[in-house]
């Protein structure tokens, strides 16, 4: 081997990045006057992509391996430089190093609750927050929409713009969703994987894939947690003379540790029994039972030797205005041995009393 041939060996570079942040999504490898020297050694690790960029646009993109810089591997680069087959002089380019691996445990979560109407509640107001996962599925469309010519971009400068972006969709869904609140807590689960879904589409133009959509809470404000609780905890007590009777219970077992106040616990006593012995009769009373109403009194007439009927009180009345009953008008209903005259009935007697006398002038 020659000197020149041992030299140019022993000049031959290896570009390769080890990142130590756990942050970094794309990082600039530093090259003085950004030249690369012919044959160069290019290690592009698991989880990486290799960018090339020559004067401003995207040329070639490397997958996790180690490649030689020559002009076969360099087909795009090879073309903008103009290089011919064999040519072996040092080329300027950018190197960009995208790392692909899954970036977890991001947070987002609702600023303003989101109004809704619930089936059993009504109107309300939720609140929603979680955590997902993201990673970089087209390093070059990364690098075109989002990290641009900045040497190093992390994972913090692009959390922002898509927790808005989750929030956004997140609450179109939680106002388009059918599932009623109480629910809600037994379906996280395919409600993280429909957002997945809505927003694909919209991670996608990023360069990026939405790994992992966690919803962690979703929850009623403090005001209505509060009565859903007192709800909760009536159901809870069931029994309440069993309540009374445990309360009191208690309240003497107080009493009993207080020595010197043996007389205010006897007094709270008399009083917890007495309030015992109150709720258990309210709860332990039977339900009134509404008293039904007297039956209606209903007739059958007899006119022109036909029977007519049966006729309540009011139907009668008119009949007794316009002269069609009178108080010989022979009358039978449930009860009566046999027919008997109207003006004889306690019921329809009154039907046939005479007006009063008119006011004395």
């Amino acid at each position: 081997m020659g000197l020149f041939s041992k030299l140019r060996g022993e000049l031959i570079d290896i570009i390769e990045w080890l990142d130590e942040s756990g942050d970094t999504m794309a990082y600039r490898f530093e090259r003085y006057g950004n030249e690369i020297k012919y044959g160069a050694r290019l290690v592009v690790r698991e989880s990486q992509a290799a960018v090339f960029i020559n004067e401003g646009k995207l040329a070639d993109v490397f997958a996790p391996g180690s490649h030689a810089l020559e002009t076969r591997n360099l087909p795009i680069l090879s073309t903008l430089q103009g290089w011919k087959y064999g040519f072996e002089s040092p080329f300027k380019a950018e190197v960009y190093f995208v790392s692909t691996r899954q970036f977890t445990d991001l947070k987002w979560g609702t600023k303003n609750p989101v109004m809704r109407r619930d089936s059993e509640f009504g109107p309300v107001r939720l609140r929603a927050f979680g955590s997902y996962a993201i990673r970089i599925a087209d390093a070059a469309a990364f690098l075109r929409q989002v990290a641009a010519t900045q040497p190093r971009y992390t994972a913090e400068e692009i959390t922002g713009q898509l927790r808005n972006l989750i929030v956004a969709r997140v609450s179109d869904l939680l106002g388009e969703a059918a599932i009623p609140i109480l629910e809600m807590a037994g379906n996280y689960d395919e409600f993280g994987r429909f957002a997945a879904e809505r927003l694909a589409a919209d991670f996608k133009d990023y360069g990026m894939e939405l790994t992992k959509m966690l919803v962690e809470n979703i929850s009623l404000p403090p005001a209505v947690e509060e009565a859903l609780d007192k709800r909760s905890s009536m159901g809870i007590i069931g029994n309440l003379q069993a309540y009374a009777q445990f309360q009191s219970a208690n309240a003497m077992e107080d009493a009993a540790k207080n020595p010197g106040g043996m007389a205010a616990g006897g007094m709270g006593m008399g009083m917890g029994f007495a309030m015992a012995n109150q709720i258990g009769r309210t709860v332990n009373a039977a339900p009134e039972t509404p008293q039904a109403p007297p039956p209606v009194p209903l007739f059958h007439v007899a006119a022109g030797g036909k029977q007519a009927g049966p006729f309540d009180l009011e139907a009668l009345r008119q009949q007794a205005s316009t002269g069609a009953l009178s108080a010989q008008s022979l009358v039978w209903r449930p009860g009566m041995a046999q027919w008997a005259p109207a003006g004889e009935q306690q019921e329809l007697a009154p039907l046939f009393a005479p007006p009063p006398p008119p006011p004395a002038t």
